[in-house]
C-alpha cells in the first residue's frame, strides 16, 4: 500500500466535459468543483471520491453489449439506489438511454448509457 494515496475520482472521456458533468450532477446532486471546456469535475461535499470529465475530441462511445471489432467498454459506474423506478425515470429524463434491465437473486438492475455512451448501472439490493 502507498502511504497517503487516495482515490479522487474516475475520469470519463467526453467531447463536452461541461455537458456530461451536468448530466451526472442532475443524477447525483454533487456540486461542480471544476468547470471548463477541457475539464469538469463533481465532488461530493463529504470529501468522498467524485467524478471528473476530460475533453476527448475524438471520443468513440463503447458498444454495449460488447461486439467483436467494436469499441469496448473499459469501465462502467454502479450506483446503488433506494427507489429504482424513481432513479430510472430521473436518469431517462436527464438523457440516459436504457440498455438492459434484469433481476438476479441479489438485485434489480437497469443498465444505461449516459449521453456520451458510457455505461452505468442503477441497482437496488434485494
Amino acid at each position: 500500500m502507498i502511504t497517503g494515496i487516495r482515490l479522487r475520482a474516475p475520469v470519463l472521456g467526453t467531447p463536452d466535459p461541461q455537458a456530461l458533468a451536468r448530466f451526472y450532477q442532475r443524477l447525483l446532486g454533487w456540486p461542480l468543483d471544476d468547470d471548463s471546456p477541457e475539464w469538469a469535475a463533481l465532488r461530493p461535499e463529504d470529501g468522498s471520491p467524485g467524478l471528473s470529465f476530460q475533453r476527448e475530441a475524438d471520443h468513440v462511445p463503447p458498444v454495449w453489449p460488447p461486439q467483436p471489432g467494436t469499441q469496448q467498454m473499459q469501465q462502467h459506474l454502479d450506483f446503488q439506489v433506494e427507489d429504482l423506478a424513481a432513479a430510472a425515470a430521473e436518469a431517462e429524463a436527464a438523457g440516459a438511454r436504457l440498455l438492459n434491465a434484469y433481476t438476479d437473486p441479489h438485485e434489480d438492475v437497469r443498465t444505461y448509457a449516459d449521453p456520451d455512451g458510457h455505461p452505468f448501472c442503477l441497482f437496488v439490493r434485494t
